[in-house]
Formats: C-alpha cells, structure tokens, sequence
C-alpha cells in the first residue's frame, strides 16, 4: 500500500507538471505570485517599544520583519555584551518576527578625515552587532554633497567607504543597505553615480520612497536607472496617504519579481499604533493584488 501511495503521489505530481507544460498560463501565473513581503522600520511607530513589547505588538498585527532604529526604546546598541546579544538572537528566533538589521545613521560624505573615519569605525562595530543578533544587514546613508567639496570627489569618497564597509562585512554574512538619503543625495542619478563605483556584491540601494523619485524621468524611468543594485529592502511610507504613486512602484517591483521585504517607515503619530500596522499591511496586500492583476 505505501508503494502504491508513492507511484500515486508521483504519478500526480508528473500530471501536474504536465499541464503547466501545457498551459504555459497557469505556469505564468504560479511564477506571477509575489514573494514581497510587509516589515517595519521602528522610526516613529516602534520607537517607544521595548524589545518584548515591540516582538509582541509585530506578531499582533502580523507583520514579520522589523528594522530596527538607532537610539530607541528598545535599546539594541553596540553597549550590549555578549550574553545581552545572545538574549537579543533568542527572542527573535524563539518568534516569527524577523529581525532584518539595524537602521544606523552612519553616512560618509565629510570632508573631514577624521569625521569620515569615525563614520566607517562606528559602522564596522555595528555590523559585529548586526551578526551576534542574528541579522543580516545594516542601512547607512549618503546625507549630502558638500557645497565647497567639488561634487565628483564627495561621490568616490562615498563609495570608497562603502567598499571598505562592505568588505568587512563580508566576514560576517551582512549586506550594506545604504538608503536614497539627504538632499542632492537621494536623486537617483547621484546614487547611480555612487554605485557605479561600488565594486563589493554586498553592498545594496535601499529604495527610500521619496518626493525627488518622481522629477524626470519620471519614477520608472529612475527605478529602472539603479534597479539592478536595490537589495532586500525598501523603505515605504504610509500606503494610504501622500502623493507617492505606490500603485506604480508595486507594479514595478511584481514585473521585476522582488522577494524582498517592504518596510513601513511611519511618518504619523496615531494612537494605536498595532491597529495601524494592521490597516496598512491590508493596503498592502491590496496593492500587490492589484500589482498581480495587471
């Protein structure tokens, strides 16, 4: 009887194979299904939240992933030692929430040797954290172009750092996130000209929803122009306000099969904010419906 169960399960499991060759369609739609999915930045909705109460207030409103900020109630900085690192690591693995990694206000555009080094320092000791937590990058920025630096050197001392960065965190299995940040900065062509001389794999765009994605060409002409290097997370914002055309930016990301993870960087203050993450992982989920529709 267990052979036959065996000849049945792969006899079926051919025929369907062998309608999907058939039906290129339904193979279509299978590999049209998207994998993106809804996180949390904690910029202002988890900011207040302890560790347990921040793991606990994501598993209520059913949003999986969460970035953690600098400086914030939850308190996951490099003063913690090994045994509070490890204590970090277990609460994460003992749930379903993800922690994704650390959102570090690190950046690297000063002219100042010294404030430089001190960026890349601070960077290196946070993504030692980032592996003793069990995470698997760090976001940093670019902030500005110095109006007295001329603009081509800021941009290769900006990518300088990043290869060095990436480079070190290559040893411990972290990826550089670096967000579409700061004024002159966050215009694409700018991070395309960044990221045209990062040479390290694992150092990615982090796609930061902002006003300048939408100044010609226009916000799928400049998606398309750094679409190759954005990683395993873009900051959103709320989904059901504002201008930015989020229906657009989900239509791109489902055409161009992004499995990453889309993390809601709250702007407003509302009062029950677990309810809130609710209401916007449902616009969400509408939008990559709709995004799969098309």
């Amino acid at each position: 009887m267990e052979n036959n169960r065996r000849n049945f399960l792969k006899i079926a499991g051919l025929a369907g194979i062998g309608m999907t060759m058939m039906n290129p369609l339904l193979a279509g739609e299978k590999a049209k299904r998207s994998k993106m999915r809804f996180g949390l930045v904690t910029y202002q909705w988890g900011k207040d939240w302890d560790l347990p109460t921040l793991i606990a207030n994501c598993e209520a409103a059913g949003v999986w992933g969460v970035e953690l900020r600098t400086q914030h109630k939850h308190g996951v900085e490099t003063g913690l030692n090994a045994f509070q690192r490890a204590e970090v690591e277990k609460r994460f693995k003992d749930s379903p929430v993800t922690c994704l990694g650390y959102g570090s206000n690190y950046e690297y555009h000063s002219p100042d040797p010294s404030e430089l080094q001190k960026n890349i320092e601070g960077t290196k000791e946070y993504i030692k954290l980032c592996h003793d937590i069990g995470a698997t990058g760090i976001k940093v920025k670019p902030n500005t172009l110095p109006k007295e630096v001329e603009k081509e050197k800021t941009i290769a001392q900006i990518a300088a750092s990043l290869n060095e960065v990436g480079k070190f965190a290559r040893d411990y299995n972290q990826l550089i996130r670096v967000e579409a940040h700061g004024p002159v900065t966050s215009e694409l062509p700018n991070m395309k000209a960044i990221f045209e001389q990062v040479a390290e794999p694992n150092v990615k765009i982090c796609w930061n929803c902002n006003d300048v994605d939408l100044l010609p060409p226009g916000l799928e002409g400049n998606f398309n122009m750094v679409k190759k290097w954005v990683g395993d997370t873009i900051h959103i914002h709320e989904l059901n306000s504002g201008k930015y055309p989020y229906q657009q930016l989900f239509d791109l990301l489902v055409g161009m099969r992004y499995n990453g993870w889309l993390l809601l960087e709250g702007n407003t203050n509302p009062d029950d904010k677990t309810t809130a993450l609710k209401e916007q992982l449902s616009t969400f989920n509408q939008l990559v419906e709709r995004a799969q529709n098309k």
